[in-house]
């Protein structure tokens, strides 16, 4: 199970997060997580998605269920394709997508970002870092991620932050 610690500036709490992945096959796995909000005591979201991947294209496909304290239960279908830059694969370019829609099929919020990956292993000594820009299309704004061994950082144009610490 892969858990970790969050805080941003969208929640101002702490939360714990936790994802496990079911291998189904070689290239699908249900994929289970959640998130608890330790200012009220209370999960903040659970979610379960099937997702397959397709190695010969670099790409993934999901599609699966969210509950949110806000917005109740929402289907969600995603997908993203990378493009290798180099022939290590450690610098991509990366296209991905996401669209959610309420229980009734009524109300969709969609997302869709394109961004540059470059990941540096033993940067230094058991140091590893990647570093990501990109542009997230429906909010208009630039974004981007440093992530060294367990920390990750991510900050947009638009003043949204948080800070992620894997245990």
């Amino acid at each position: 199970m892969e858990t970790s610690l969050r805080y941003g500036k969208d929640s101002k709490a702490l939360r714990i997060y936790a994802k496990e992945k079911i291998p189904i096959d070689s290239n699908t796995r249900l994929q289970v997580h959640g998130e608890l909000d330790t200012r009220v005591g209370a999960p903040s979201y659970v979610s379960a998605m099937i997702r397959h991947f397709y190695p010969d294209l670099s790409a993934s496909f999901g599609l699966g269920v969210q509950y949110d304290k806000h917005e109740k239960l929402r289907y969600t279908v995603r997908g993203k394709k990378v493009f290798p830059v180099t022939s290590t694969g450690l610098l991509s370019f990366n296209i991905k997508g996401r669209c959610e829609v309420d229980k009734e099929f009524k109300q969709r919020k969609s997302r869709g970002a394109a961004e540059f990956s470059w990941s540096i292993f033993n940067f230094q000594k058991d140091q590893d870092v990647r570093f990501k820009l990109g542009y997230e299309v429906v909010d208009k704004a630039p974004y981007m991620q440093i992530r060294e061994n367990n920390w990750t950082v991510n900050a947009d144009a638009n003043g949204r932050w948080n800070v992620r610490y894997d245990l």
